[in-house]
């Protein structure tokens, strides 16, 4: 009879909804007085970081657009990017979704969590969408603080594109906004990759520090000298690609791949978490993960997805070497500086001219000619020639190029002085800065841009 009795209470008992466990688990999170600081500081910090760099008088000009931050309020918010992605979303992710599941091992609490609760799946789901939620709230945070304070120090004015093409404030926004969404898909994987780490390593360390560990390992894979293939294939990379949106016609093969990639990373990270966690031996109080089962259902089969990718992108496009050719690093030398040339001679009050009667060409070779003109260096050497109307002769400038690995490249101009020489320009409403003195490019490492 009593087991009659006990059995009916149970029965009788209302299941508790995802919604409601969603509900509990978020208000558990923002409860914690670490997760409030950082809500807290992702919606101030970036605002005064941007208005305060933009009053001063040197800037971050080896940080993608941080030589614009002058310029325009628009640059300010993709540099707060280029330094969430290094570092700040690595650790937003981990202190969230990395410890989820981790503080429950800690505090001892899965019995009665389950008791409430009454099912594994429910509980994962709940969990998942809470620290979604809260990494959502972070994100969104970093965006508007990075925006409001660039364009209130600087204002709403237009931005210089990655191939010196000029963006409208509005076309400056969109892209920006974009940006930021396209940089959610590694994002999610390293929170899929902390919830799995959370799960599988329980109240270890490790799992906490996983995320990092990842984007760090990603960092470093970025600065050798491997194929496009691999690049394209780390979750990571749409941290990097989103540039490809500031250049004319946009680059979007590596910034779609990228986005997919780490879409894949995410959804596969998360069922690994999610049958880790329900098939999970609940009666052991002294649970501390089991490293067996880390490494063969969740370490292996991200290998695999990370192999399966590299192959995939491998015959899908041509991507086994660096990507950097001499033909694309003169095509994108050439198309930046027309542009940037056009925007100086409007500096001066000089007649207006067109790419088109610029003609200008770029001739560039690697280690003064004794190497192969590919691949990434700081020994890049690059002769610009261009045409005015009615001028017989030619004009000529030189330039240094440091490529990185990625294709980003810095363009330094080494004379003549009064083309781009020195990082001022004589106007008649006072010194300016010179557009043609230094300047950032992007070579797209795969064959997507039509050429010309």
């Amino acid at each position: 009879m009593t087991t009659t009795v006990a059995e009916g209470t149970v029965a009788g008992v209302r299941r508790v909804s995802v919604s409601r466990g969603y509900r509990f688990e978020l208000v558990k999170l923002v409860s914690q007085w670490r997760i409030r600081l950082l809500v807290l500081a992702c919606w101030i910090a970036p605002a005064l970081f941007v208005a305060g760099v933009s009053r001063q008088s040197t800037l971050p000009a080896d940080t993608l657009f941080g030589r614009w931050m002058h310029a325009t309020g628009w640059a300010g918010p993709l540099v707060t990017l280029g330094f969430a992605g290094t570092w700040a979303l690595p650790l937003l992710t981990s202190v969230v979704a990395g410890d989820v599941f981790a503080a429950e091992d800690r505090l001892g609490t899965w019995r009665h969590l389950l008791v409430a609760v009454r099912s594994t799946r429910r509980i994962f789901a709940a969990k998942a969408l809470a620290s979604l939620t809260v990494i959502l709230l972070l994100v969104t945070g970093l965006v508007c603080a990075g925006t409001v304070g660039g364009v209130v120090a600087v204002g709403n004015q237009p931005l210089v594109g990655l191939d010196g093409h000029l963006l409208t404030p509005g076309d400056a926004a969109g892209r920006v906004l974009l940006a930021w969404v396209c940089a959610l898909a590694p994002t999610l994987a390293l929170a899929a990759i902390g919830l799995l780490g959370s799960v599988a390593l329980g109240r270890s360390p490790t799992g906490l520090l996983l995320p990092p560990i990842v984007a760090l390992a990603m960092q470093v894979a970025q600065m050798l000298p491997l194929p496009v293939a691999v690049r394209l294939a780390l979750p990571g990379y749409a941290f990097i690609s989103w540039n490809g949106l500031f250049t004319s016609p946009a680059q979007l093969g590596p910034l779609l791949i990228g986005i997919v990639v780490g879409l894949a990373w995410a959804v596969t990270a998360t069922v690994l978490a999610y049958l880790l966690f329900v098939r999970r031996d609940f009666t052991n109080p002294s649970y501390d993960g089991s490293g067996r089962r880390a490494v063969t259902a969740g370490v292996l089969p991200l290998v695999g997805l990370f192999a399966a990718t590299v192959t995939v992108v491998a015959v899908a496009t041509p991507s086994t070497g660096s990507g950097i050719e001499q033909d694309k690093v003169q095509r994108s030398v050439a198309t930046a500086f027309a542009h940037l040339y056009r925007m100086q001679t409007r500096q001066l009050h000089r007649p207006a001219v067109t790419e088109a009667q610029l003609r200008v060409t770029a001739a560039c070779n690697k280690g003064d000619g004794q190497v192969a003109a590919q691949g990434a260096g700081n020994d890049w050497r690059c002769v610009v020639t261009w045409h005015l109307p009615g001028v017989a002769a030619p004009g000529t400038a030189i330039y240094q190029l440091d490529i990185a690995s990625d294709g980003r490249f810095v363009a330094d101009g080494d004379g003549p002085k009064e083309v781009n020489g020195y990082f001022l320009v004589r106007t008649p409403t006072g010194d300016a800065p010179n557009p043609l003195w230094q300047f950032d490019g992007n070579v797209e490492l795969l064959d997507t841009t039509p050429k010309g």
